[in-house]
């Protein structure tokens, strides 16, 4: 390909805050339940790249059939993956995706086909690099491209200007919407950075790494996953844990996590041994190469640690460990 943006390009990225902000200047827009992805096209090569710069092509071939037919031959979007279910989407139909078997991948494609919702132009159709120009600039860039982009896999993600009206996203989340993300308009594209960009979701969350795992005091399960977060130097430390497993996944998932075990599992700040609150937990924890990462809800932050234990949500195979870095939860300490 040659575009003025490698395919290891990294996206724009936002800080969770707990309030959409108010004032002139920002643009706010759905933040959508699916997977972050860029798409490349120069002529008839088409790459998709996950938000840790992953291939993602052979999970959505139908995508990537989309993006080769339409009109425009050449452009870097930045988008969300999303697969329509019932009405909403289905963050449970994306994981399934991610399937060694072509034949299954091309199966559920066509049980449920994947739409891609887009939301920023970083270069257009004349080749031209647009990460530099403000954000207004980049949309209305888009919204003139959109003709030629006409396919109804590829969907324009919404937008407002009124604040009042994106808190009311917020408060009636539905189809396939898990929050609500603000931009500033006057700001260019920021490759891999959260200054220009926020967050809002009804739930407090954060992706962390599996640094670490508990067995249950009186059984050899797991108990608890042990998570981390990397800090400014690279060293991944320890913020806390969740022990909301089911108890059906519990067996398959201590397989899983015993054939992971290596040490030093954390190379930061390390756990120490449970309180006498751990309810049941072992007071030894096995070390884990770090590759696993998950999406817990929480409520407080203190001392750079969860101040309780967190609820499990989901696993999160579309994000980078080196992705889960201390910044996500510093603002809510």
């Amino acid at each position: 390909m040659v575009l003025p943006l490698d395919l290891a390009y990294a996206p724009m990225e936002a800080e969770s805050v707990e309030a959409i902000p108010d004032g002139t200047g920002w643009q706010y827009e759905p933040k959508w339940d699916g997977f972050r992805g860029l798409a490349f096209r120069d002529e008839g090569a088409v790459e998709l790249r996950s938000k840790s710069g992953q291939p993602l092509g052979r999970y959505f071939p139908d995508l990537v059939g989309v993006l080769t037919q339409v009109a425009a031959r050449r452009f870097v979007l930045d988008g969300e993956i999303v697969i329509p279910v019932d009405g909403g989407t289905s963050f449970d139909e994306l994981q399934l995706r991610l399937h060694p078997a072509a034949s299954r991948v091309q199966k559920l494609a066509a049980a449920h086909p994947a739409r891609y919702m887009l939301f920023d132009l970083l270069v257009d159709e004349g080749g031209r690099d647009l990460t530099g120009l403000p954000l207004r600039e980049r949309r209305a860039a888009l919204e003139a491209l959109l003709p030629r982009l006409e396919d109804p896999a590829l969907s324009l993600s919404p937008l407002t200007g009124d604040a009042a009206e994106a808190r009311g996203w917020l408060d009636a989340l539905d189809l396939g919407r898990d929050g609500v993300m603000a931009k500033r308009v006057d700001a260019p594209y920021r490759s891999g950075r959260r200054d220009a960009m926020v967050k809002v979701k009804k739930l407090r969350t954060a992706d962390c790494v599996v640094g670490g795992f508990r067995y249950l005091q009186r059984e050899r399960q797991v108990g608890s996953l042990l998570l981390g977060l990397y800090d400014g130097d690279g060293k991944l430390d320890h913020v806390g844990f969740t022990s909301t497993i089911a108890r059906g996944e519990r067996p398959g998932l201590t397989r899983k996590l015993e054939k992971l075990v290596q040490p030093p599992g954390f190379t930061g700040r390390a756990p120490g041994g449970p309180s006498r609150w751990s309810n049941g937990r072992s007071a030894d924890w096995q070390p884990l190469d770090p590759v696993l990462v998950v999406e817990v809800q929480y409520d407080h932050v203190s001392g750079g640690r969860f101040r309780h234990g967190t609820t499990f949500l989901r696993w999160r195979p579309d994000k980078a460990p080196q992705q889960c870095r201390m910044e996500q939860i510093e603002r809510a300490a």
